[in-house]
């Protein structure tokens, strides 16, 4: 549907008639540069009125778009998984790290220990330095002190 008149070839004869008889020769040309500024400041002004709602349009599909992005981030079955598995994993990662304070406690306690055994030299409850020798007589396996 066009809102706007149709000028064809005639119309536009006919309009240059007309104004040549009711303008006249002389101002003639000063009227045709006015009405040619006017056109092009009608036609610039329909490029800036269109330029904005071509850049309305725009702005509306890059938040429609952000909107996609952000929903496809929080529906993530990859980061659901992620996420699952993570929650899965947690209480047995901190068991194990509990676990191996433990045995590195146990493990300290152990050395301190034996430092102090070793500083302390043989006493009534220290081990012997020398295995005990057995002679083949004896069939029960005690060994001699």
């Amino acid at each position: 549907m066009n809102l706007l008149p149709q000028f064809g070839f005639f119309e536009l004869v006919l309009v240059a008639i007309v104004a040549l008889i009711v303008v006249g020769p002389k101002d003639l040309p000063k009227l045709m540069r006015s009405a040619g500024r006017l056109v092009a400041k009608a036609r610039s002004l329909a490029g800036e009125f269109t330029a904005a709602f071509d850049q309305m349009a725009r702005e509306a599909d890059m938040e429609e778009l952000r909107k996609e992005i952000d929903e496809l981030k929080k529906n993530n079955p990859i980061a659901d998984a992620e996420r699952a598995m993570s929650e899965a994993v947690a209480p047995i990662e901190k068991d194990l790290r509990d676990e191996a304070r433990e045995i590195n406690k146990a493990a300290a306690t152990a050395t301190t220990e034996t430092k102090t055994d070793a500083a302390a030299g043989a006493g009534p409850d220290a081990a012997p330095d020398t295995i005990p020798e057995t002679t083949s007589d004896e069939a029960g396996g005690a060994a001699k002190t």
